[in-house]
C-alpha cells in the first residue's frame, strides 16, 4: 500500500475504509465486520470512523479485534464536545468504543463555537498522553486553515479531510493548494459521491476503455492527485475488493481530459461543500 508522509513522519495509507452509516442496521452488521476484515486481508489498514456514527465505532472495534497492530484508525470529535475537557472525553470514549488503546488519528470533524486554541490543547494533551498518534482536522475551509496556523501547537496538524470528488472539485483552487504548500496530506471522504456519479456516461467511457467499474475510476482519478488519499465506504466484502483495485489503475492523458471536460476545475474560489 502507497502511503503518504505525516509531518510527524508517520505514514497515511492512500487508500482506506470510511464506515459512515455502519452499526445503524444490526441486520447488516455482520456483513459490515466481514467487509472491514477483507478490507485488512487486502492491505487496506486505514479505517475512519468518528463519534458522530458511534454505532459504527464499535463495527470498527469488533472487526479490528485481534488485528490492531494492522489498522491506521481515525476517528473525530464532534463539534459540540470539543471543548477542553470535552475533546478528551471524547477520545475516550471513542477508545472504548473501539476497544483499542489508542487511535492513530484523531480530528476535529468541523469547525464549532469552540475556540480553534482549546480543542488544540486538547489534542496536544492526548497526543502527549499516548492516547492519539497524531491530530488533526475535517471540513475546514482556507481561511479556517489559515487561523489553525496561527494558534500555538497547531502546526503539528496532520491532515485536513475533506469532501472532494470529480462533482466536488471546489477545493482544487485554493485548499488543496494550501494543504499541499503546508506539506498536509488531504483525506477525501465520499470519493464516488456516494454513488451518485456512477451512472455518467463520460465516467462509463473510461471505465470501459479499462476494463473496470465507474466507481474505480472514479477513485482511481482521486488517488491520481498529489498528496490525496481516499476513504471510500464498503459494506461488502466484494465492494471492498472493487475499491483495492483502483490502485491498479493508471488514467491516461486522454482519460484525465476526458474526465476534466465533463467535470471541469474550478475558475474561483468556492464555500467549502460537506455532506
Amino acid at each position: 500500500m502507497r502511503g503518504l508522509r505525516l509531518p510527524s513522519g508517520a505514514e497515511l495509507p492512500v487508500l482506506g475504509q470510511g464506515t459512515w452509516g455502519m452499526g445503524e442496521d444490526a441486520s447488516e452488521r455482520a456483513s459490515e465486520v466481514a467487509a472491514l476484515r477483507h478490507g485488512l486481508d487486502l492491505g487496506l489498514g486505514l479505517i475512519d470512523t468518528a463519534e458522530m456514527y458511534a454505532d459504527a465505532e464499535e463495527v470498527v472495534g469488533e472487526a479490528i479485534r485481534g488485528r490492531r497492530d494492522e489498522v491506521f484508525l481515525v476517528s473525530k470529535v464532534l463539534p459540540s464536545n470539543s471543548s477542553y475537557a470535552g475533546t478528551i472525553d471524547a477520545c475516550e470514549r471513542s477508545l472504548r468504543r473501539t476497544r483499542t488503546d489508542h487511535l492513530d488519528l484523531f480530528l476535529l470533524h468541523w469547525r464549532g463555537g469552540v475556540p480553534l486554541s482549546e480543542t488544540v490543547s486538547a489534542l496536544i494533551e492526548l497526543r502527549e498522553a499516548g492516547k492519539i498518534g497524531d491530530f488533526g482536522v475535517s471540513n475546514l475551509d482556507t481561511g479556517d486553515m489559515d487561523e489553525l496556523w496561527g494558534v500555538e501547537g497547531a502546526r503539528d496538524c496532520a491532515t485536513d479531510q475533506i469532501l472532494f470528488n470529480l462533482t466536488r472539485r471546489g477545493p482544487e483552487h485554493d485548499l488543496i493548494p494550501w494543504c499541499r504548500e503546508h506539506g498536509l496530506p488531504v483525506m477525501a471522504y465520499s470519493p464516488i459521491e456516494q454513488g451518485r456519479l456512477l451512472g455518467d456516461p463520460v465516467l462509463a467511457e473510461v471505465a470501459e476503455r479499462h476494463g473496470a467499474t465507474p466507481a474505480r475510476i472514479a477513485l482511481a482519478w482521486v488517488l491520481a492527485g498529489e498528496g490525496l488519499c481516499a476513504i471510500p465506504k464498503a459494506s461488502r466484502p466484494e465492494h471492498v475488493e472493487q475499491n483495492r483495485a483502483a490502485l491498479d489503475i493508471t488514467l491516461s492523458d486522454a482519460d484525465l481530459a476526458a474526465l476534466d471536460e465533463r467535470f471541469p476545475a474550478p475558475e474561483r474560489a468556492t464555500p467549502l461543500e460537506v455532506l
